[in-house]
C-alpha cells in the first residue's frame, strides 16, 4: 500500500463534500432542530408515562427526575436528551428545585464533573423559562 491516505479520512471528506452539495444543508443547525421540537403536554405524559394507565405507580415528574438522573449518570452526554428532560420534566410540574436537586444528587455516584455539565445544561433551559416569563409579563 503506497498511499498514505487513512481510508476513514478519505471516507469523512467525501461524505463532507457531498453534505455540502446539498443547499438546505447550509441553514441546518442542531440548535435550529432541537427548537422544533415541542414539549409534550403535561396530560398527555401523565397518560403514557404516569399514573393513567398505571395507577398505583410512578408519576411523570418523577419518571422524569429518574431519567435526569440516569442521563447525568451517564456524564450529561446528549446534550439535546439532557434539555428535553428538563423541559418535560417542567411541563409534568417540577420545580427548579427538584431538579437542581435531582441532578445534585448524583454527584455522589456519576462525579462532580458529570453533575456540572448536567447543572449547565439544565441551566440554559431554566433561563429560558425565565426569559420567556420576563417577555409574557409575568
Amino acid at each position: 500500500m503506497t498511499d498514505p491516505t487513512n481510508p476513514f479520512e478519505a471516507m469523512m471528506k467525501q461524505a463532507q463534500e457531498m453534505a455540502k452539495s446539498f443547499p438546505a444543508m447550509d441553514a441546518f443547525s442542531p440548535k435550529g432542530f432541537e427548537a422544533m421540537m415541542g414539549t409534550m403536554p403535561k396530560e398527555l405524559m401523565e397518560t403514557f408515562f404516569g399514573n393513567t394507565l398505571n395507577p398505583d405507580g410512578l408519576d411523570a415528574r418523577t419518571r422524569l427526575l429518574l431519567t435526569l438522573a440516569g442521563l447525568t449518570m451517564q456524564g450529561a452526554q446528549n446534550d439535546v436528551a439532557m434539555r428535553q428532560t428538563v423541559r418535560h420534566a417542567l411541563e409534568a410540574g417540577a420545580t427548579k428545585q427538584h431538579i437542581i436537586e435531582t441532578i445534585g444528587q448524583m454527584s455522589v455516584f456519576a462525579g462532580i464533573p458529570a453533575m456540572t455539565r448536567a447543572l449547565e445544561l439544565a441551566q440554559t433551559v431554566l433561563d429560558e423559562k425565565a426569559d420567556t416569563k420576563k417577555e409574557d409579563g409575568a
